[in-house]
């Protein structure tokens, strides 16, 4: 054995390039597919936990390795390079985040002060739901995550919503439409960053290029959520615990918009996530203390008969969420699991032979794959870290715009991440309105299965850029100096 092997097998610093299995391509698919299947089932059958989903991803991956050819070490090697990915530790770290703020918030009193508002200006049912879109779609445009809103969304807005009279299905729907809205555009969302990257394009110009498709989409989806937000869907909702609700609350809450527009500020002028949600804490507990909105024992404490010994909205912000974490690991595992096995490859080569001289069938061919490892793979910024070399190779063959192409990766990852009843971000939510109840009892919890179809951001942008593709509606290709042109430049 060479020094290097032996540094290797020492260290674990070995970096797996390519695995075969029994049944080829479809073999590396398979840790992802039986997790798709798995999650699919539990959640028809409302048997959905996040413990249930890691077990289906453990099972997966276990599928994985019993259909290797490779090495069994290589394929736990590949297993080990694909948890390192950063897609998946920035998406735990962003997920603490906001949901230590989301927490040390809702200690503050914003929920009760945004019911408050509610019940005296008006804004109630469907507007509320109207409203609820709209603000998300702002704070995750200034945050730029998604997953982050989605936290901080369900624990603040939701149990407001409903208290004023929202639907829960369509208030949940609108958390993820404006989640939706957000980590399509926002110039600091990781999925904006890595479509314009990948493509070789610069963030600025791809975000104003976007922008018309992001408005064209979010009309529509105002008016429906006002329209059709009010009211119930089936979900049981103890009435007069809610009255109860509404007849206490105060408008002293509303002190926390401080350190919430406070992050908004920060994260609109170029400052990182993490520096804007550890201000936005910073400002929010001298707040709570000095107003006696709660004690700083609501925020951190040490009780050592208490399980945990460490209590509080700051542990609570992060321990609701430990199960979502393992997942996404997990599943940014299967995904370069799949990389490694040859199905993106594969799945390439099949459609450039369709696709052959047409621009039309390639950008099709382009929104269809970027749909597909989405419906997959869930974690959209891992699925269009796998998707982007596909693009980008397209889109050079046939001379479509850098812009263009970061568009339709970004709007189909965007959309179709918050769709899937699978995906992670759908389950993140629902995963932090289960907790909720434990603060609300009466809060209704909506099922994944139940909300994909009320996603209406997501499903215009997924419909805008299927016609995009089919007509060539906005298509631009490239000229030798990286101009826009609105006829495909000779060879």
């Amino acid at each position: 054995m060479s020094n290097n092997e032996e540094l290797e097998r020492a260290t674990g610093d070995k970096t797996i390039q390519r695995l075969d299995f029994r049944t080829g391509a479809f073999g590396a698919a398979v840790p992802l597919l039986f997790f798709v299947v798995w999650a699919i089932t539990i959640s028809v059958m409302q048997l959905s936990s996040e413990v249930a989903l890691v077990m289906g991803a453990v099972i997966g991956l276990t599928l994985g390795l019993l259909l290797c050819k490779s090495k069994w070490e290589d394929y736990a090697q590949g297993l080990f390079d694909g948890l390192a990915q950063p897609v998946g530790v920035i998406a735990m770290v962003a997920w603490f985040y906001a949901g230590m703020f989301a927490q040390v918030l809702q200690v503050g009193g914003l929920v009760e002060g945004l019911v408050w508002i509610g019940s005296v200006t008006g804004v109630e049912g469907g507007m509320f739901v109207a409203l609820t879109f709209l603000l998300a779609a702002v704070f995750s445009t200034a945050v730029g995550t998604g997953y982050g809103t989605t936290v901080a969304f369900c624990t603040l807005m939701y149990p407001a919503g409903i208290a004023v009279g929202a639907d829960p299905t369509f208030l949940f729907a609108g958390i993820l439409a404006g989640a939706v809205f957000g980590d399509n555009l926002a110039p600091v969302s990781d999925t904006t960053i890595v479509s314009a990257t990948t493509q070789d394009a610069d963030v600025p110009g791809v975000v104003r290029s976007r922008f018309k498709y992001a408005i064209i989409a979010a009309v529509p989806t105002v008016i429906l959520f006002a329209v059709f937000g009010g009211g119930e869907s089936g979900a049981a909702v103890d009435q007069t615990a809610v009255n109860n609700v509404t007849e206490s609350v105060n408008p002293s809450g509303l002190i926390m918009l401080i350190p919430f527009a406070l992050v908004l500020i920060l994260a609109l002028t170029g400052q990182h996530l993490l520096t804007s949600l550890t201000w936005g804490i910073i400002a929010a507990v001298p707040l709570i203390v000095m107003l006696n909105l709660g004690t700083f024992g609501d925020i951190l404490s040490f009780n050592p008969d208490s399980d945990v010994i460490v209590e509080g909205a700051l542990v609570d912000g992060i321990t609701g969420y430990f199960n979502m974490a393992i997942l996404i690991l997990l599943i940014v595992a299967a995904a370069h699991l799949l990389r490694l096995g040859g199905t993106m490859e594969a799945i390439t080569g099949a459609l450039v032979k369709w696709i052959k001289n047409s621009v039309r069938k390639a950008e099709v061919a382009i929104w269809g794959i970027v749909a597909l490892l989405n419906s997959s793979i869930t974690i959209n910024t891992a699925a269009e870290i796998a998707a982007a070399p596909f693009v980008k190779e397209l889109g050079t063959k046939y001379k479509i715009h850098r812009y263009r192409m970061a568009n339709m990766l970004d709007a189909m990852t965007s959309a179709l991440g918050y769709i899937f009843p699978w995906g992670a971000p759908v389950l993140l939510g629902w995963s932090t309105i289960k907790t909720m109840q434990g603060e609300y009892s009466w809060l209704p919890v909506v099922e994944p299965n139940s909300v994909f179809p009320f996603v209406f951001q997501g499903w215009f942008l997924v419909v805008i850029m299927l016609i995009a593709a089919l007509t060539g509606l906005g298509l631009r290709f490239e000229g030798k100096n990286g101009e826009e042109l609105k006829e495909r430049p000779k060879d």
